[in-house]
C-alpha cells in the first residue's frame, strides 16, 4: 500500500499539468501498485488528505491575520479534495485491473 501511495503522489504531481486525466493516471498506476480494492481505496485517500490538511495548516500559520489564513486555508483543502475525486476513480480502476 505504500508503493502504491507513494507513485500517486508523485504521478499526481509530476501529471499535474494534464488537469483531470493525469490523477487518473496516477491513480490507476498507484491502484495496481496497492494490489486491491480497498488497499487503492485507502492508498488514494490518505495522501488527498494530507496534502490538504497541511495546506489548511500551513496557509493558517503564514498568514499574517488568522481569519484571512483560515479562508486561504479551506480554498487550499477545497483544491485537494477536487484532486482526490479524480485519483479515488483512478484507484478503484487500478485496483479491480489488480484484482
Amino acid at each position: 500500500m505504500a508503493a502504491g501511495m507513494s507513485a500517486m503522489l508523485m504521478l499526481s504531481v509530476l501529471l499535474s499539468w494534464i488537469p483531470g486525466f493525469g490523477t487518473l493516471v496516477a491513480g490507476i498506476v498507484g491502484g495496481k501498485l496497492a494490489s486491491g480494492f480497498g488497499a487503492a481505496f485507502v492508498a488514494a485517500l490518505l495522501p488527498g488528505v494530507i496534502i490538504g490538511v497541511l495546506l489548511f495548516f500551513l496557509a493558517t500559520l503564514f498568514a499574517g491575520l488568522p481569519i484571512i489564513g483560515f479562508v486561504a486555508g479551506m480554498g487550499g483543502l477545497a483544491l485537494a479534495g477536487m484532486q482526490v475525486a479524480a485519483l479515488l476513480v483512478g484507484a478503484v480502476i487500478g485496483g479491480l485491473l489488480a484484482s
